[in-house]
């Protein structure tokens, strides 16, 4: 029996947590230095926990190269924000692995954030690189994913 080669998708879905959106958000724009803004759905979800369900959801679709999930996730002093953090990323790790289809996390958790105007602006530009860096893994992974199916 032969198998058939994927179709090569050229979309890609972007989740975002609306929890510290304006740093949250410079992911997305470092995303879309990489992969066309024309080429990305952006999907905004109330915060991180909501993102592995909606990760897995558009993944099963079949509509996207890849999905990338971005969140800030702090101790806020009133839950176990490192129990929240590890289960959103164990969750889109599982919505990757369950729907054949890249699911990269943008989800970061710091030991320290102060809401003041310099921890602001380090991660801001931090989530500008670590979009970027998610860009490059979805673009890389399709990548070797279609010379695999070549070489198949």
């Amino acid at each position: 029996m032969e198998r058939s080669k994927p179709m090569t998708r050229t979309r890609y879905a972007f989740i975002k947590a609306n929890w510290h959106a304006e740093i949250v958000d410079q992911a997305l724009a470092g995303f879309c230095e990489l992969i066309p803004e024309s080429e990305v759905d952006v999907f905004d979800v109330p915060g991180a926990f909501e993102m592995p369900l909606l990760a897995r959801d558009l993944a099963r679709t079949g509509r996207y190269a890849a999905v990338a999930a971005a969140a800030f996730v702090v101790d806020g002093g009133i839950y176990r924000h490192d129990f929240v953090a590890q289960a959103v990323v164990d969750g889109l790790m599982r919505a990757g692995m369950d729907s054949d289809v890249p699911v990269l996390s943008v989800s970061l958790t710091p030991h320290q954030y102060q809401e003041t105007a310099h921890h602001t602006a380090i991660f801001k530009a931090h989530f500008v690189e670590k979009g970027r860096e998610a860009a490059k893994a979805a673009l890389m992974i399709g990548k070797t994913r279609e010379g695999l199916s070549a070489a198949a």
